[in-house]
């Protein structure tokens, strides 16, 4: 082990990063192992290789940090090849094909895609093999993910090759469905380690025998990057953008009412629910005459297109912001009064906001059939699970329609106590999502100075799968 430690500290040209991994890595690995590290199988080729897999928006930017952090901790070259999108490209990763290929949610949506979808997989196994990979990691999509992470050890199997370590960031929810915990244990067989992004998951994982780190939520990395340098906690764990700039730019009345609109990430979705945004606004502008749409587009370009026909007949003035940039969105969930949104993700940065909201969600009819057949949960937002309590509210499934939401969204403007309670679980909801204190004690013992990166979501992934020992 010493001659180890000592080989990849000449290696390093980050001393503290790459002093970090190490530690990390020594921490995990018995002295009696003869089981390689990731780091340590890349020392030998002389670069680390990482094959990673993101099929939507939100996996996009959780793979791009994930990539920026493991360039920042390795001691060594990091190459990277797989699937991803524009945030993903940015740190030097050429997809191998249009993310939005395998951006399909849903069990009867993905029928239509079910070919090209085959065609994607299949293409992503052979690219993954030509790659030799010291580690792959899938980021959510899980139907997508599933399979390539199986076909490819398979495949190693078949041919008697110690394939590299797997990872998948983002458990699946497991705790949301009927037998959910059960089919965790099917996991094993392909997916070394799962990054989780909620609190109870990792215990869960462990005890169905997946080997599992809870590393933290990744909106509170939004919080960590904006607030850099302001001191070792993570600010207040609350993004407070700029209102007054947002309006200026966009010369917003100073009486207008200013509702945020955030439709989904994905097509399916967002030509599902915008029309329906579009009858609840249209019934909203009689009670509010200076009404104003702010609609948050996410940076896929089908999505984008879609929008941009959609809102020439929209029936309020309203303002499109591109995704992409934290800044931009945070100044105008700033400005805005309150928010209807598309489940998923963007509930949680708006607590992070402090932004009283509205979710809503539609799917396949039979696929709805089948979410009131299997659920286990009453509630779809990750703000109500997490605190088993209704505090925002919900319309979901045949209950989402414009009558409902202008209802919910009326009753949310109108009463500063509903926008209170939201504000004020708003604070609880954030802190679970911020990595586990027991987590951040062991990164202490570590004697590493975080100065410059703090213990964010993605660091810890990184080092998690830097000093993994594949059994």
């Amino acid at each position: 082990m010493k001659v180890f430690l000592n080989k990849i500290w000449r290696l390093s040209s980050k001393r503290t990063m790459g002093l970090f991994a190490l530690q990390w890595q020594r921490r995990n690995m018995s002295a009696s192992s003869r089981s390689r590290s990731v780091i340590e199988g890349a020392i030998k080729d002389g670069e680390l290789r990482v094959f990673i897999v993101a099929g939507e928006v939100s996996g996009d930017s959780i793979g791009s940090r994930l990539m920026s952090a493991m360039k920042k901790l390795a001691p060594l070259p990091v190459s990277f090849s797989g699937v991803g999108g524009s945030m993903m490209s940015e740190q030097g990763m050429k997809s191998l094909f249009p993310m939005e290929d395998i951006a399909v949610m849903g069990i009867w949506e993905l029928l239509p895609h079910i070919y090209k979808f085959r065609v994607r997989l299949k293409e992503t196994i052979e690219a993954a093999l030509l790659f030799r990979p010291h580690a792959v990691v899938t980021v959510d999509s899980k139907g997508f993910s599933f399979r390539l992470l199986k076909q490819l050890r398979a495949r190693y199997s078949h041919e008697r090759l110690n394939g590299p370590a797997h990872f998948h960031y983002v458990a699946p929810s497991f705790w949301a469905w009927k037998g959910g915990e059960a089919r965790l244990k099917n996991l094993a067989a392909f997916v070394d380690h799962i990054l989780c992004i909620l609190p109870n998951e990792e215990a869960i994982c462990r005890l169905n025998g997946l080997a599992a780190t809870f590393v933290g939520h990744p909106v509170v990395e939004d919080c960590l990057e904006l607030n850099l340098g302001k001191g070792p906690e993570p600010c207040e764990l609350k993004m407070e953008g700029n209102s007054e700039d947002f309006k200026n730019k966009y010369s917003v009345p100073s009486g207008a009412t200013v509702i945020s609109l955030l439709p989904g990430s994905r097509l399916q979705e967002v030509a599902r629910m915008l029309p329906i945004f579009a009858k609840t606004v249209e019934q909203l502008k009689d009670s509010f005459p200076e009404l104003i749409t702010v609609i948050h587009v996410a940076p896929n370009r089908h999505v984008e297109n879609y929008i941009t026909g959609l809102i020439q007949k929209w029936p309020v003035p309203s303002i499109l912001v591109p995704g992409g940039s934290s800044n931009l969105k945070y100044d105008a969930f700033s400005a805005s009064r309150v928010a209807l949104c598309t489940s998923g993700t963007v509930a949680v940065e708006l607590q992070l906001a402090r932004l009283p909201c509205v979710v809503a969600y539609r799917a396949h009819f039979l696929t709805e059939w089948f979410i009131r057949y299997k659920a286990k949960i009453p509630y779809i937002s990750l703000p109500n699970i997490l605190l088993d309590s209704p505090i925002i509210p919900e319309a979901l499934l045949q209950a989402c329609t414009p009558d409902t939401l202008t209802h919910l969204l009326m009753e949310l403007i109108c009463d500063e106590g509903l926008q209170e309670q939201q504000i004020v679980a708003a604070k609880k909801v954030v802190r679970l999502l911020y990595p586990s204190e027991r987590m951040i004690k062991n990164l202490e013992q570590q004697d590493i100075r975080w100065t410059f990166h703090g213990y964010s979501p993605s660091m810890i992934a990184a080092a998690t799968v830097l000093g993994f020992v594949k059994p």
